[in-house]
């Protein structure tokens, strides 16, 4: 059992990672300017599932956002188009701060779940030593 939880708490903390890696990524990216004729940066979002039997999560596959972004006017910005734009991605700080907050809430409740196994794993050694 204690084995189990290690196990599917792990598997959580490689999903909570990759989700806080994505997330980082389109914050890092969100004022990235683009000419208008190419696509704007890609947010990327994560995508998880249950592993089968009981056997903890696993992503399931990595969704890339909408290139279209939204246009905005700088003539004065080196790429620029003949009208003055730009295209900067279409993602919403608030959105990603969220989603920032839940995934690091995430990753650290697994990681005490990971823990609090090993302390009870250790605790039975001990007893068994006895």
């Amino acid at each position: 059992m204690t084995f189990d939880a290690i196990g599917i708490a792990g598997s959580a903390l490689t999903v909570h990672r990759k989700w806080l890696d994505a997330v980082s990524d389109n914050l890092a990216n969100m004022n990235n300017a683009s000419r208008t004729d190419g696509p704007a940066f890609q947010a990327r979002y994560i995508e998880a599932a249950e592993g089968a039997e009981n056997t903890g999560v696993y992503v399931k596959s990595t969704q890339l956002g909408s290139g279209d972004g939204r246009m905005v006017y700088q003539p004065d910005h080196p790429l620029a188009d003949d009208g003055g734009y730009v295209k900067y991605p279409d993602i919403d700080m608030a959105e990603q701060m969220g989603a920032l907050i839940i995934a690091q809430r995430g990753y650290q409740a697994n990681a005490q779940v990971v823990d609090r196994a090993r302390e009870t794993y250790m605790a039975a050694l001990e007893i068994g030593r006895s």
